[in-house]
């Protein structure tokens, strides 16, 4: 028939009455030990991440706001969060306490560049300070991971604006909230000749690189990054607003 707990099912009563209950017991009672020794820190032992009884607490209320704070996180859900926890738990003291120890360094001395707002440990950043490249060029994004991606192409040799963000009324994100002022004034005061706009190619991206280049026009040149069919894509399988802007956006051979 079988009711199942802790992994196991229960015996059929014609085995309880040919082998009878001390056998039975004692292997149920060895598959508990095993469960508790294999409980993680701060776990009860025969619970797991997955379920328990109605009104049960599965984890101490340490793990509860470690698995709290991690869910924080981007694209980390519950499960993810318990898999970390468990697995911090479960390493030696010493390298939890270096984690903690990095976070702790990573907010006290990064900050944002003075000039373009990427991320640096200085007042204003490498790329700012690097004589070799273009500063009559500016590449405007959305945030500094986007200038990480850029540099990996090696094709940019100009300066970045971070913009810290991208236009949202819907949630509350204004033209005041972003490093846009900071980009005019520094259009105005450094002989910049060219204007980069590389926010993302997404509804609220779109909208921000259309107010930019409203306001720069006139000012600068202003250009912007081209999109279309990824490199090694086939047509058949493109959609409809990508084909269009890569036939928009072709070049001579």
């Amino acid at each position: 028939m079988g009711l199942e707990t802790a992994g196991a099912e229960f015996p059929s009563e014609q085995v309880i009455r040919a082998g009878g209950y001390g056998p039975v017991m004692k292997s149920f009672r060895s598959r508990a030990r095993g469960c508790h020794r294999a409980c993680p820190p701060g776990m009860s032992p025969g619970m797991s991440g997955r379920g328990g009884h109605n009104g049960d607490k599965l984890f101490s209320p340490s793990v509860e706001n470690l698995v709290a704070q991690l869910t924080r996180l981007p694209g980390i859900g519950s499960r993810t969060a318990q898999r970390l926890a468990f697995h911090i738990l479960q390493r030696p003291k010493d390298e939890a306490l270096a984690l903690a120890a990095a976070l702790e360094e990573v907010k006290e001395r990064v900050r944002f560049c003075r000039d373009c707002g990427n991320l640096t440990e200085e007042e204003v950043c490498a790329i700012c300070l690097d004589q070799r490249r273009d500063h009559a060029l500016i590449c405007v994004v959305e945030q500094p991971v986007d200038v990480v991606s850029l540099e990996r192409t090696h094709e940019f040799r100009g300066l970045y604006h971070v913009l810290g963000g991208s236009l949202s009324p819907l949630d509350g994100v204004e033209p005041s909230d972003l490093r846009i002022d900071e980009l005019f004034r520094r259009v105005e005061r450094n002989g910049v000749q060219e204007v980069v706009l590389a926010t993302n190619p997404n509804m609220t991206g779109e909208a921000t690189a259309a107010f930019l280049a409203d306001r720069l026009r006139g000012r600068v040149r202003v250009t912007r990054l081209a999109s279309g069919l990824p490199v090694g894509g086939d047509l058949e399988y493109a959609d409809e607003v990508t084909l269009g802007r890569a036939l928009s956006g072709r070049r001579e051979m």
